[in-house]
């Protein structure tokens, strides 16, 4: 066996430095020796060679020659000596090379682990702990009597001595824990605390009172003006099944419940009073996983009415005015030479004015800007103007202006989308354009009850194809209640009915009592109707008329009287039936006509009433109150 197999294994774990230095330095001296023993060797070993090789010298030149083959033997075990010592050199670097490699490789490796724990590691949250005590004595302090080392342990601490307590180089300085990373998790870990304290408390809170509203959302003024407004109720917790039965509503109106989750929706089925405070109480909420029940209570104050009025002026431009139920704040909103009639909605004015070629159909903002016209079905005149606010539509009788006995269209009820999309429609009934005696849209909806010149009547919603619905004969339309799809039509025979549009079903209207016979017009409103009688000597001269109020009840009550004199032209009640508007012609004989389309006294006044009260507003110059849903028929 060669000495290379004397070589000891590398190690499985790197040396340090100092450790492959030591090893390196011990294989060159043990190098070093196992040369010096081969050149002995190879002196003792020699003499018989070289006696073997003198005696052939002898034999062949002489002593001499003996010499020098001894001298050449002896520089071949020297060469052969370096040669070994050199590989054995080169074995050993490498080896030392390999394994400075691998360390080096080693602590790249742990580095880089370490940065990557420090990199995804959350820093640690110190905790308290307890102190702990434990004896101190100066470094190397001689043992005491009270703490005696045996003598084994003396040896033992002789031959294993304790490795020494490495010194810190002048200038340098410990690691310091991060202490900004430190106090940040410990406020993240404070602050995370208190939240999770107050949030269970505000949950305990919350289960031990019960549900809270958390929002209302209501639209105050668009619930004076239509019906269908709504109040959502929202909780601070989703609420077990509400019964329709657990809402109330002061002042007393009818309205609707849908609720779901956290929401309670209250829809009121007519408009609201203005300047009224209305509260809204839920009894016995309770949260859908249990608890104790609360009453969820809110209140919202409605604002004032404003009304338009249309004042026309022969001698100047017609006007439209905004004004209070005073009449002292009045503002003009748009005037023209000729307004043959219009009507508002919560947003817009829509406004048919007279001109030589005909009629012109104009929609505005509220204020009176921004207006805009609207495609005819031709050259024509238009009337009888109303708007569906919920459908979006306008409606109105239309009549070409070359117009004969066998050309031209002659009152055809036509509607159109109030923002100008699409072209104007015109009824047809059994596929031929009706011409329309009287019509009025279904409040809340865009369907059309009409009457044709045959005295048929119909009903047609505009929003679907359901095509044409026949409702029998009648002579005329009084009125539709709103929030109940009920109609007051009057029959060929005389008959008033309260039609029900949805299934057709009917039944006679209730006289009031006391009896002021029989009602000119009717006007429904929410809790009763206006009827406008007029009285008759015993030759059918009017000698006198009353607007009379008739609740539900029939309990009825006169609001305003005129005598023959003057005379009523309209009579209509605010959306929520809280004011009455009538329309009064004073001194008749004596009020020329304007000669418009729609030909009314040049001097008309409107009178408002408390209807509570039965006592009067104001009375203002004008008509086409706003509230009423078509102009005044005379």
């Amino acid at each position: 066996m060669s000495t290379d197999d004397e070589r000891p294994e590398v190690p499985a774990v790197p040396r340090t430095r100092a450790e492959m230095r030591a090893a390196r330095e011990a294989a060159e001296a043990a190098e070093a020796e196992r040369i010096d023993r081969a050149v002995a060797s190879a002196d003792h070993v020699a003499p018989p060679v070289d006696q073997g090789t003198q005696r052939a010298a002898q034999s062949a030149a002489g002593a001499e020659d003996a010499a020098a083959r001894e001298a050449a033997v002896r520089e071949a075990a020297v060469r052969e000596a370096a040669a070994r010592e050199a590989a054995v050199r080169e074995a050993g670097d490498r080896e030392v090379a390999e394994q400075e490699a691998a360390a080096r490789k080693m602590a790249a490796f742990e580095a880089a682990a370490r940065e990557d724990a420090e990199a995804t590691a959350l820093p640690p949250v110190p905790l308290a702990t307890e102190p702990v005590f434990v004896g101190a004595a100066p470094v190397g302090a001689a043992p005491t009597a009270a703490d005696p080392i045996s003598a084994a342990e003396a040896e033992a601490a002789e031959e294993f001595p304790a490795p020494p307590v490495p010194r810190a180089p002048v200038g340098w300085e410990a690691p310091h824990t991060p202490v900004s990373r430190r106090r940040f998790a410990l406020t993240l870990v404070a602050v995370l605390g208190v939240l999770v304290v107050a949030g269970t408390g505000l949950g305990i809170a919350s289960l031990l009172q019960g549900p809270r509203i958390s929002d209302v959302q209501v639209n105050a003024a668009q619930a004076i003006e239509s019906s269908g407004s709504r109040v959502i109720l929202t909780a601070n917790q989703a609420l077990a099944d509400i019964d329709p039965a657990q809402v109330t509503v002061e002042p007393a109106v009818p309205f609707t419940v849908d609720a779901s989750g956290r929401g309670v929706g209250v829809r009121f089925t007519v408009p609201l009073d203005d300047s009224t405070e209305y509260t809204i109480r839920v009894a016995d909420a309770v949260g859908a996983g249990g608890g104790p029940k609360t009453t969820l209570t809110t209140s919202f104050t409605t604002p004032p009415s404003n009304i338009f009025l249309l004042r026309r002026d022969v001698e100047g431009k017609d006007k439209i005015f905004l004004t209070d139920l005073s009449g002292e704040k009045a503002v003009p909103v748009f005037e023209h030479d000729k307004i043959n009639d219009f009507r508002a909605t919560s947003t817009k004015l829509v406004v048919a004015v007279e001109e030589d070629e005909g009629s012109r159909l104009l929609v505005m903002d509220r204020d009176g800007k921004n207006p805009r016209e609207l495609k005819l079905p031709g050259d024509g005149y238009v009337g009888a103007i109303q708007v569906s606010e919920r459908g979006g539509l306008v409606g109105y009788s239309y009549s070409d202006k070359e117009l004969s006995d066998t050309e031209g269209r002659a009152s055809v009820l036509v509607t159109q989308s109030l923002t100008g999309d699409g072209d104007p429609q015109i009824i047809e009934v059994a596929g031929a354009e009706a011409s329309v005696f009287v019509w009025q849209f279904v409040p809340d909806s865009a369907a059309v009850l009409f009457i044709d010149f045959d005295g048929a009547l119909s009903l047609v919603d505009r929003s679907t194809d359901a095509g044409v619905q026949a409702l029998g004969l009648a002579a005329t339309i009084q009125g539709i209640s709103r929030g109940t799809y009920t109609a007051i039509v009057e029959r060929l025979d005389g008959a008033v009915v309260e039609l029900n549009l949805a299934d057709g079903s009917e039944q006679p209207l209730a006289a009031s009592d006391p009896d002021y016979g029989i009602a000119s017009s009717i006007t429904p409103f929410p809790g009763g109707t206006l009827r406008h009688v007029v009285a008759r000597d015993d030759e059918g001269l009017p000698i006198g008329q009353v607007v009379v109020r008739v609740d539900d009840d029939g309990a009825a009550t006169p609001l305003v009287e005129v005598g023959s004199t003057d005379s009523i032209l309209q009579a209509c009640a605010s959306p929520s039936g809280q004011y009455a508007a009538v329309v009064v012609a004073p001194d008749l004989a004596n009020n020329a006509y304007d000669g418009m389309l729609l030909p009314l006294p040049e001097n008309v006044e409107t009178h408002l009433i408390d209807l509570a009260s039965g006592k009067e507003i104001v009375a203002l110059t004008g008509f086409d109150a706003s509230w009423c849903q078509t102009a005044p028929r005379f």
